[in-house]
């Protein structure tokens, strides 16, 4: 499908992310793919669902500047949902991902990832929440849908083959959808139209609330922007209307937000994307990511792959995620060679694009160890062109959870 009128950086990065992650099937409508089309949204397909890229005349900018000072609203119904019931539910999580779910308070999530038993490579990235109903439920990406059902499944029938308790329930788009509700306005555009007090529910928690008059709605204040915001879980027959009521509301300036500004959102924040910034080839201590390897499962020695990420710990890593900064030149896009002074490659770019916030550009990608300090300048070629470039602590711009 054609991006119209869509910035070429924008237009690249979608364009390789469908790529990559395509199902090569006939794409898959949410519950809100008229009401997309009705606000002029353009539809693309992304992993397999026709999604939003964006709105009307919103360019990605304005949009991304609006969800930063007042509030948007996204689609992601095409994340895969789970509920893990039975009273072995946590075994199960815990035997595929490195967090120590157990350890986790009731209503609590945990960003955390898959990995790969024999490389330590990371097969996905997800969030657990440990909830009071009986269940974990679990948001995993569109992309890796069927590898993660699969990887699920294949660790309940191992669980029970050993008499364990244990049961992995799919909750199918047509079923349940999944709205996020991200930027500083958030609670005064949600807490008029939700039965429980968002200044008690902080990052990562969750919890079953009515909103907008639908009961049993799972509400979870986390987000892929950095900003304060909610993703909300809505019987799929009701959607349309939630997100309407959420739209009228006289207490925040909300408006709908579509994959462009969704990733230039994250990528300000310092966020991976599966399948741009992590990937099977890559372990979470080279992803910079070694705190979603909780100090419990590396003391119990008993997660995917632990050999290789332990070792990594104590001695280090050929390559590490950096972010970049850059002022001159267009913006680093996926593959560019990153260089050293001398015009020797290296590294990679995984991710980049124009930061509406701070000016310039921002990208990350892997570099070898010794070029990861803060402040070191290296060079991205870019059309057979060098421009310079600084390594940046991420994320690029202070993040705004709303923590305790």
């Amino acid at each position: 499908m054609k991006l119209l009128k869509i910035p070429y950086f924008f237009q690249y990065g979608l364009k390789l992310l469908v790529r990559n992650i395509s199902t090569g099937i006939e794409p898959v409508k949410t519950a809100l793919y008229d009401f997309h089309v009705e606000n002029n949204g353009k539809m693309v397909d992304f992993a397999g669902f026709l999604l939003p890229v964006q709105y009307g005349s919103d360019s990605i900018t304005s949009s991304h500047l609006h969800t930063r000072k007042n509030c948007s609203i996204f689609d992601v119904s095409h994340m895969l949902q789970t509920k893990i019931h039975g009273k072995d539910r946590i075994e199960l999580i815990e035997r595929i991902t490195t967090a120590d779910v157990g350890g986790l308070p009731e209503n609590k999530g945990s960003l955390t990832v898959f990995t790969d038993k024999v490389t330590g490579g990371i097969l996905d990235d997800l969030i657990v929440t440990k909830t009071g109903d009986g269940y974990l439920y679990v948001v995993s990406n569109a992309g890796r849908r069927d590898h993660d059902k699969d990887l699920m499944l294949r660790t309940e029938k191992e669980m029970k083959s050993e008499n364990k308790n244990v049961d992995v329930e799919f909750l199918h788009l047509h079923e349940w959808s999944l709205i996020a509700v991200q930027g500083p306005e958030t609670p005064a555009v949600l807490q008029p139209l939700c039965d429980v007090p968002l200044d008690k529910l902080f990052f990562m928690e969750s919890t079953l609330a009515t909103v907008a008059n639908v009961p049993g709605c799972r509400v979870t204040r986390c987000g892929y922007t950095g900003e304060d915001g909610v993703e909300i879980s809505v019987p799929s027959d009701k959607i349309v209307n939630v997100t309407r009521e959420l739209l009228k509301s006289k207490t925040g300036n909300v408006k709908l937000a579509g994959l462009g500004v969704r990733d230039s959102l994250r990528l300000e924040a310092g966020l991976c994307l599966y399948g741009n910034d992590i990937d099977t080839s890559v372990t979470p201590v080279e992803a910079t990511l070694a705190w979603l390897v909780s100090k419990k499962r590396r003391e119990r020695k008993d997660f995917p792959g632990w050999e290789i990420i332990l070792k990594q710990l104590k001695e280090g890593t050929l390559k590490k995620r950096i972010g970049l900064k850059s002022t001159k030149g267009p913006p680093p896009r996926h593959d560019c060679i990153i260089e050293n002074d001398s015009g020797n490659p290296i590294g990679k770019i995984t991710s980049g694009c124009p930061s509406p916030s701070i000016g310039g550009s921002v990208s990350m990608g892997y570099v070898e160890k010794k070029y990861s300090k803060n402040g070191t300048q290296v060079f991205v070629k870019i059309r057979g062109k060098q421009y310079p470039a600084t390594v940046t602590k991420m994320p690029f711009i202070p993040s705004n959870y709303y923590n305790r």
